[in-house]
């Protein structure tokens, strides 16, 4: 089944919804330029006074969220970074309401918003036994052809005692299925980290404890 959506041509469509500064940068592209480590590469970004704001903005909240965390009581320190990343990956989707993704084929003109993509394959891995979803970004597996297939990274949690391989291959699959009959967008690459390590209790809910990626 596949979901339609037609917010616009993907270009239109993003520079409608997004928030932009002052200084004509959108907010959501200084979060990217941040969160990918490459503020250091771009000289406006060093200087502007409101992508500097923006940025202590994002930097304070992801703060904040690590200080409530461990002020909770009896909460695991090392879920701390998996909270934290989910929170902020939910915050990037409100800034950045979601480019639109293709569905079906180009020609049938068919989109749906990142953010509503990315939701339905969170819910599709969190299915899986023992596995809990992340951070999920969605993008055109070639940046120069809007209309093609997506590229699907997605971080986890996983179960202790699950080989780590085997865990990226059913979220690999899980993905494609859910792409495919589920959403309609075409799948060109799905890559899976594995981030954090889920402490099994009362028959399959967990904590985190401890990281590890893939």
């Amino acid at each position: 089944m596949a979901m339609s959506a037609n917010p616009g041509r993907p270009e239109e469509g993003r520079y409608e919804e997004e928030e932009r500064l002052a200084c004509g940068r959108l907010l959501s592209d200084v979060w990217d330029a941040w969160d990918t480590g490459r503020t250091a590469a771009d000289p406006h970004l060093a200087s502007c006074p409101h992508c500097s704001a923006a940025l202590a903005e994002l930097t304070g909240l992801g703060d904040a969220v690590r200080r409530t965390c461990a002020e909770e009581p009896g909460f695991p320190e090392a879920a701390t970074a998996a909270v934290t990343a989910r929170v902020m990956d939910l915050v990037r989707l409100e800034l950045r309401p979601g480019r639109p993704l293709p569905l079906g084929e180009p020609e049938e003109d068919h989109w749906i918003v990142e953010a509503t993509a990315a939701r339905l394959l969170r819910a599709a891995v969190d299915a899986l036994p023992g596995v809990r979803a992340g951070s999920c970004r969605i993008a055109p597996l070639d940046p120069a052809d809007p209309t093609g297939p997506v590229h699907v990274r997605v971080e986890v949690a996983a179960s202790l005692g699950r080989s780590l391989p085997d865990v990226a291959d059913a979220v690999r699959v899980r993905i494609a299925e859910a792409a495919d009959r589920d959403i309609g967008i075409r799948l060109g690459a799905a890559d899976v980290r594995v981030v954090d390590i889920l402490e099994e209790e009362d028959g399959g809910s967990g904590h985190g404890r401890g990281g590890a990626a893939l």
